[in-house]
């Protein structure tokens, strides 16, 4: 059994002046200048996820979106900047039935919704920033431009698409295979197409004058109406191989960026150990995190062990039953019902409780909230894996070993490409306080550089995100023009008494409101700090139906680190569950920032190599 570590792998910072946390120390480190220069957390964060989309490529980009969560302390207002793009026009349910599939593809052009990133990060600085577009956007040029130490996840994800490009995305290969080979980890590298494309759109905003807010929406018009999504346009129209093995036309058209707009909402929130936390609306899976607590309620965690087989057998049970009122339930608010007050209700959750037994339940089992009787998509009732010759279901998996088909230290389904196995893009996240009492989290993804082609004046690549629709007619997350796919991506704000107390999330698709739960209880009900709650030993459930094509569900089975120990393995498997073994620093990437007693914490992981929280 785990115990809490008094020893963690890095320190839990303090100071007074700022925290910045990602999954990148140049992020990080982007994000602290601009802190240094006097800008604000919004100005951090925006400056740092403009380099996320530059050092990660292969984790998120600017043909990708992005959630964030943030509180103005000018305002004393709590808000949620929706980046996250729409479905085209031409996406229509039957427009995919004429293709043949009864799945949106993972790569190529048929999952591209309209990119929403920059215009979310435009929007959090022209509402609660207070720099100049080009103190923000300065530090992704000057990386793009001149360059970066390649992380090897990095070589590792081109050397999987490598056939692919050569052979199929050769506008790919000019961007990543400089040379015409896999540039090798730690060697400098640049993207000049790219680091163009934003001083195409700084030159563009200051030629509309001075006034700050005149700029951002010059920049905006850029992206949106003018040369980008002109180049957008024109590149969807063309044939690309995705991963049905067939090419295919994108249905997005420069008159779907036209019509969007990033927009601000009002967060979805439960109170929860005297803490008020934050999430997206059910457009994304952040509502599943705090249905899990409203389960969770029920339990005196406290009196668990740690890492304890209870404990783990508890969490993911209640796991199980939030997401599958995920699937059921969840959608564009604009385009279904989602019936969350009901979801989050104590007597809803009094009655679902009853379900979670002393053994590991096989079965995805949503709630009938409001006596409404659910309806699933047909991609989480079909079996997976293939029948033996008695007729036995073996699916890829198996105990001790996990689906090769799966990253587990990512979360995310690896990537069939048309030659072979290669890894999928996964995502990002950044945290950020500073001395004003500001606070903002958010998680940027999609446009990975193994989920399409590169677009050649752009530097960059369409997102996929439309692969989490259903094809299936009449759910809450049938695919529509202009509807928001029900996206994985999830950061996380709680308050106390009303103001800001701890910021955080991670990247890892299905994973994210798992691995941050852990972090989250870790933290209340365990008396851990922010680095302790990081570092302790992670697991989660691969139970429910995956969000990315092609939509694999695996009933019991539970990854967890190694760490855990072989006791508690031992009577998990005792339990029912599917227990995979996974190396002991091996699942999730959660970064934190805190305010407490007049004080600044941060935090990062340590698995991947590559995060850091910086601050003084």
């Amino acid at each position: 059994m785990a115990t809490i570590p008094e020893f963690t792998t890095r320190p839990e910072l303090a100071g007074t002046f700022g925290m910045v946390a990602s999954t990148h120390w140049l992020a990080s480190a982007a994000g602290m200048a601009v802190l240094e220069k006097g800008g604000n957390a919004f100005d951090a964060a925006a400056a740092a996820g403009f380099v996320l989309q530059v050092v990660e490529p292969h984790l998120n980009g600017p043909g990708g979106e992005v959630p964030v969560i943030g509180y103005d302390a000018r305002r004393g207002e709590t808000f949620v900047v929706c980046g996250q793009g729409t479905a085209p026009a031409g996406a229509t349910l039957g427009a995919y039935r004429e293709l043949g599939l009864d799945l949106v593809p993972g790569s190529g052009l048929l999952a591209a919704c309209v990119p929403g990133a920059f215009g979310g990060w435009l929007l959090l600085l022209r509402e609660y920033g207070t720099l100049q577009l080009r103190d923000v956007l300065s530090y992704a040029i000057g990386y793009a431009e001149s360059g970066f130490a390649l992380i090897p996840s990095i070589s590792w994800s081109i050397a999987s698409v490598t056939d692919l490009f050569r052979e199929h995305w050769t506008s790919s290969a000019r961007v990543y295979l400089p040379g015409g080979g896999v540039p090798a980890p730690g060697s400098r590298f640049a993207n000049p197409a790219l680091a163009e494309t934003y001083k195409k759109v700084l030159v563009a905003a200051e030629a509309a004058g001075e006034d700050r807010e005149a700029q951002l929406e010059a920049a905006r018009r850029a992206w949106y109406s003018g040369f980008v999504a002109e180049a957008i346009g024109k590149f969807a129209a063309t044939e690309v191989m995705d991963v049905t093995g067939e090419r295919h036309r994108g249905f997005l058209t420069a008159q779907d960026l036209s019509t969007w707009h990033a927009r601000l909402e009002a967060p979805v929130t439960y109170d929860y150990q005297g803490l008020t936390v934050c999430k997206t609306g059910p457009w994304g899976q952040g509502p599943v995190f705090l249905q899990q607590l409203a389960l969770l309620s029920g339990y005196d965690l406290s009196a668990m062990e740690p890492g304890g087989a209870e404990y783990i057998h508890t969490v993911t049970e209640c796991a199980k039953l939030a997401f599958a009122d995920r699937e059921a339930w969840y959608g564009d608010p604009d385009f279904t019902d989602v019936p969350l007050g009901e979801l989050l209700s104590a007597a809803y959750n009094d009655e679902r409780r009853k379900l979670v037994g002393d053994t590991a339940s096989t079965e995805l089992l949503p709630g009938r909230p409001g006596g409404r009787e659910p309806e699933l998509p047909g991609f989480a009732t079909r079996p997976f894996g293939i029948k033996g010759p008695d007729g036995t279901l073996h699916r890829s998996g198996g105990r001790g070993s996990g689906d090769p088909g799966v990253d587990p230290a990512t979360g995310e389904p690896l990537n069939r490409s048309i030659h072979a196995q290669a890894r999928r893009g996964d995502t990002c996240h950044v945290d950020v306080a500073d001395r004003w009492g500001n606070v903002v989290t958010a998680t940027p993804s999609g446009g990975w550089l193994s989920s399409s082609p590169v677009i050649p004046e752009l530097g960059f690549c369409l997102g996929t995100r439309a692969q989490m629709f259903a094809l299936d007619p009449g759910l809450p997350a049938t695919i529509a023009p202009g509807k928001r796919p029900r996206t994985t991506l999830s950061p996380t704000l709680a308050l106390r008494d009303g103001e800001p107390y701890v910021a955080f999330g991670t990247p890892g698709g299905d994973q994210q409101d798992q691995w941050t739960l852990g972090f989250f209880l870790n933290h209340v009900h365990f008396g851990m700090n922010l680095q302790q709650a990081i570092d302790f030993p992670a697991f989660h459930s691969r139970h429910m139906p995956s969000s990315f094509y092609p939509r694999e569900a695996y009933p019991a089975e539970l990854d967890a680190e190694e760490r855990v120990g072989e006791e508690v393995i031992g009577e998990l498997d005792d339990r029912g569950h599917e227990v995979n073994v996974q190396a002991p620093w091996s699942l999730g990437r959660v970064s934190a920032v805190a305010r407490r007693g007049g004080m600044l914490y941060g935090a990062a992981n340590p698995r991947g190599m590559q995060g850091y929280a910086v601050g003084r």
